[in-house]
């Protein structure tokens, strides 16, 4: 008699045991990419929300933090770089980008998740939509507060990251960015504001959509083409051309735009004022550099709207191309990724009205 009891409550464990490993495997792998930002920042104290040290705590330190990640997904963590964002650079987003590639390739990965700093997480988000071929989610989380503030958002950020990564509803979405319970495409969401937590939007355009109750909502996707529609190809690059930015403004001077040329440039993105307009002291210098190669894209300081072509300038006689709705720092991406392809700029005006 008792034997079987024994025997029994052996059984009852053992069908425990299974149906938790059963539970295990149905649930989505998801890899986090750390790269630093302020949801690996530390504070002086529990109220510092600036002034603080970003890029400070390690991926498992950030998995850690967040016991429940386990109940959304079985969940890895890799170190790929530790930085505040506002050092972001070109090397950095190759590496990023050809790693991302590489581990959606596996048949054991089926989401990847990247923590990362808010100041360029729109930028990153972009280069890797246009960069990353695959259908499988790629979501970029990042959080406003670092991890020792009362208050940090990092945690559930996270956490919403993993389950977004993970889901059926975000496959084939493009790249996202998720932070304050909300959606974003890579391609059209900004930072809007320094410090508060509802800092990234989509103006205009709006949320792609929602997480709420443990489960993404959408409401709408980006009809730019992207990752698996991409044309760009980056498995094979360890540089990109040089393209500067120069931002428009009352009273502006050609010094930054020559000084650029000189130093090697082959793109500007000229962010003029209103519709991207270009004052009489700049489109001198502007109509020389393109006469001396250097691709010249007509974006807006604005944030919203598209730049027409042809409007406040001649574009066609000019031979320069337009942004488009993208902003300056994204218009820059793309025309990097152009001139890997072409230096036709009819061949990029195309480019600018497809991705």
């Amino acid at each position: 008699m008792y034997s079987k009891k024994i025997f029994g409550q052996f059984l009852i464990l053992a069908c425990a045991a299974l149906v938790s490993v059963a539970h295990a495997q149905k649930l989505p792998n998801v890899m986090i990419l750390a790269t630093g930002g302020t949801i690996a920042g530390t504070g002086a104290t529990s109220t510092t929300t600036v002034g603080y040290t970003a890029a400070k705590i390690g991926v498992e330190a950030l998995i850690d933090a967040v016991p429940e990640l386990k109940k959304v997904a079985n969940v890895k963590g890799e170190q790929v770089f530790q930085i505040a964002s506002e050092n972001m650079n070109n090397d950095y987003w190759l590496k990023l980008s050809k790693r991302v590639n590489t581990l959606l390739a596996q048949s054991d990965v089926d989401g990847i998740v990247i923590t990362h700093g808010t100041d360029t997480i729109e930028e990153t988000a972009y280069f890797l939509d246009l960069t990353v071929h695959s259908k499988k989610p790629v979501v970029i989380v990042g959080s406003m507060r670092p991890s020792t503030a009362i208050s940090a958002d990092g945690p559930i950020n996270l956490y919403n990251a993993v389950l977004l990564a993970g889901s059926q509803e975000a496959i084939g979405k493009g790249v996202l960015v998720t932070l304050n319970d909300q959606i974003n495409a890579a391609r059209e969401v900004t930072k809007t504001n320094t410090s508060t937590l509802d800092t990234f939007k989509t103006p205009e355009l709006g949320f792609l959509g929602y997480i709420q109750g443990s489960k993404p909502f959408f409401y709408r996707q980006s009809t730019r083409k992207h990752t698996v529609d991409s044309e760009f190809d980056i498995s094979k690059m360890d540089s990109l051309p040089q393209v500067d930015i120069v931002y428009g403004y009352a009273n502006m001077n050609p010094i930054a735009l020559n000084a650029f040329v000189a130093a090697g440039a082959k793109g500007i993105i000229h962010a003029g004022v209103g519709d991207g307009s270009l004052n009489n002291t700049v489109a001198p210098s502007l109509t020389e550099a393109r006469k001396k190669g250097v691709v010249i894209v007509r974006a807006s300081r604005v944030g919203q709207g598209i730049v027409a072509r042809n409007g406040e300038a001649d574009d066609d006689k000019l031979d320069f191309v337009v942004s488009d709705t993208l902003n300056a720092q994204k218009a820059r991406i793309l025309l990097m990724l152009a001139l890997t392809k072409t230096s036709d700029t009819k061949e990029i005006q195309k480019i600018f009205y497809s991705y």
